[in-house]
Parts: C-alpha cells; sequence; structure tokens
C-alpha cells in the first residue's frame, strides 16, 4: 500500500509541471492574409499581375495581328515570302510563350520573397509575445496537425495586432 501511495504521489508531483505549462496556437497563414504587411504585398502583386496582362494582351493582339495578315495574304505571297513570314509569326508566338513563363517565374519569385519576410518577421513578433507571455510552447494551426484547439488559445489576433503596430 505504501508503495503505491508513493508512486501516485511521485505522479502527482510530475504531472502538476506538465498541466502549469502554457501552450497556444497561432494561425500564420491567417495572420500573413490579415496583417497590414499581408495586405499591402497582396494589393501590390494584384497591381502587378493587372500591368502584366495589359502587357501581354497587346503582344498577343499584335501576334493575332500577324497572324490574320498572313493568311489574308498567304495565296498572294511567293513561298520565300510566306515562309519567311510564318518564321516571324513562330518566332512572334514563341516570344509571347517566353515573356508569359518569365511573367510567371517573376511573380511566383516575388510572392515567395513578399511571403518569407513577412512569415520571419511573424516569427520575430511571436518570439516576443511567447517570451512575454509565458508560454511553454506556440504551435503552428496548419502545421501542427492539431485536430481540435480551445479559441481561447489562439493567438493569431494578438500576433496580428502585435505585428502590425511594429509597421
Amino acid at each position: 500500500m505504501k508503495k503505491i501511495s508513493l508512486i501516485l504521489l511521485a505522479l502527482l508531483f510530475i504531472a502538476v509541471p506538465v498541466c502549469a505549462q502554457k501552450i497556444a496556437y497561432v494561425d500564420l497563414q491567417r495572420a500573413l492574409n490579415l496583417s497590414k504587411a499581408g495586405t499591402a504585398a497582396k494589393e501590390q502583386m494584384t497591381t502587378q499581375v493587372q500591368r502584366y496582362e495589359g502587357e501581354f494582351r497587346a503582344k498577343q493582339q499584335e501576334v493575332l495581328r500577324i497572324k490574320e495578315d498572313l493568311e489574308k495574304q498567304a495565296a498572294l505571297l511567293s513561298d520565300t515570302a510566306r515562309a519567311e513570314r510564318e518564321r516571324d509569326y513562330q518566332r512572334r508566338v514563341t516570344e509571347l510563350q517566353r515573356f508569359q513563363q518569365d511573367i510567371q517565374e517573376e511573380l511566383q519569385q516575388q510572392d515567395a520573397e513578399f511571403t518569407t519576410r513577412i512569415i520571419n518577421e511573424l516569427f520575430d513578433v511571436l518570439q516576443k509575445i511567447g517570451a512575454e507571455g509565458g508560454y511553454t510552447m506556440i504551435i503552428e494551426k496548419n502545421e501542427g496537425a492539431i485536430v481540435y484547439a480551445d479559441p481561447k488559445i489562439d493567438l493569431t489576433d494578438e500576433l496580428i495586432k502585435a505585428y502590425d503596430a511594429t509597421k
């Protein structure tokens, strides 16, 4: 009986510190999207996408015009002139495809740079929140495989406010 009592007492002393630990979670994706820096980056990306779409449409219209001219004049042109115009048309189609690929790569790179910068800044703020709040652990909601967590321990809104205050 004494052994059982000692074991239960030892388990109680071990379990109390674990229960007293302060744990929370944060949704970094939501913080990224809702922070001022995140929304500003999104707006900047949208503006750039619209600008590139305009450039792409203008180049695409030029290629379509060349194709239409080629089709209209094909019967009137000599074989060498028609071949030359077809090469020019193919060259422009290839340039348009390269332009589109370059735009996509540039936008993806820029998005990755924005995301990385903001996430790193969010981590810095989260480190302060964790230290000042006395948290033992803060888990990222989407990466931590959290099935359920009480919304009371969600620090996302606090993180967004603290991060926006630094900007």
